[in-house]
């Protein structure tokens, strides 16, 4: 099970409530590269309230891709450029799939 960042102790009338305000949920992506062999990962979900911003988060997981993805032929450059061009356009909003699985 993926994990979700950010809700700890709110309550279900409280993530409503920022969900209604425009809240949402994302995850960001990063690439790591291994000699020739690379590989495309998500973080895991966050939360993100109305008026929070996600550059930090989306900055730190783009620098592991710049730093450690861009090297595995060909799929390395790609990749990392992708990931950055995600993360920081906000990351993949998520909130649809994880309102399904928590109210399923």
């Amino acid at each position: 099970m993926t994990k979700i960042v950010g809700i700890d102790g709110m309550t279900v009338d409280a993530l409503n409530a920022e969900l209604e305000r425009g809240g949402r949920f994302v995850h960001y992506q990063y690439c790591i590269s291994i000699l020739v062999m690379s590989f495309k990962r998500s973080s895991n979900i966050y939360f993100l309230r109305a008026d929070e911003k996600h550059w930090q988060t989306a900055t730190l997981f783009s620098v592991i891709s710049l730093l450690l993805g861009w090297w595995g032929i060909p799929w390395g450059p790609i990749w990392t450029v992708g990931t950055t061009i995600s993360n920081l356009s906000g990351g993949r909003d998520v909130t649809p799939e994880v309102l399904q699985h928590l109210s399923g």
